[in-house]
C-alpha cells in the first residue's frame, strides 16, 4: 500500500529556497518512478518534476528547470524537490506523486499517475 506523506512546504520571500520531502511508507518506493506536481488556486493540477527509480534520469517543467532540483534517496524511501530563486508564480499547493511500480515514463499527464500525497502549500511573498 503506497502511502505517500510531504513535508517542508511554508511562507518564504521571493527569491528565497525551500525544500519539500515526501515519504512513502508502502515498501515498494524503489520500483516506483517518484514525480511532484503542483496547483495554484483556480488553476489545474500542473507537472514540476519527476524522477526514475534509481534517480539517473529526471525530468522538469520549463517554469521550473534551473531552479528547481528532484532528487531521491532510496534507502529513505524520501524523494526530495529542492526549490531555489523562488517565485511569486510558485505559490501553490504541491503534491508528491507515484507511478505504478514498474512504469518507467516521467510523464507530464497527472493521469498517468496512481499515488497521491495529500499536499503541502508553498506560499512565495513579495
Amino acid at each position: 500500500q503506497v502511502q505517500l506523506v510531504e513535508s517542508g512546504g511554508g511562507l518564504v520571500q521571493a527569491g528565497g529556497s525551500l525544500r519539500l520531502s515526501c515519504r512513502d511508507s508502502g515498501g515498494t518506493f524503489s520500483s516506483r518512478v517518484m514525480g511532484w506536481f503542483r496547483q495554484a488556486a483556480g488553476k489545474e493540477r500542473e507537472f514540476v518534476a519527476a524522477i526514475n527509480f534509481v534517480g539517473g534520469s529526471s525530468d522538469y517543467a520549463d517554469s521550473v528547470r534551473g531552479r528547481f532540483t528532484i532528487s531521491r534517496d532510496n534507502d529513505k524511501s524520501t524523494v526530495y524537490l529542492q526549490m531555489n530563486r523562488l517565485k511569486l508564480e510558485d505559490t501553490a499547493v504541491y503534491y508528491c506523486a507515484a507511478r505504478q511500480a514498474g512504469d518507467w515514463g516521467l510523464d507530464h499527464d497527472s493521469r498517468e499517475w496512481q499515488h497521491w500525497g495529500q499536499g503541502t502549500q508553498v506560499t512565495v511573498s513579495s
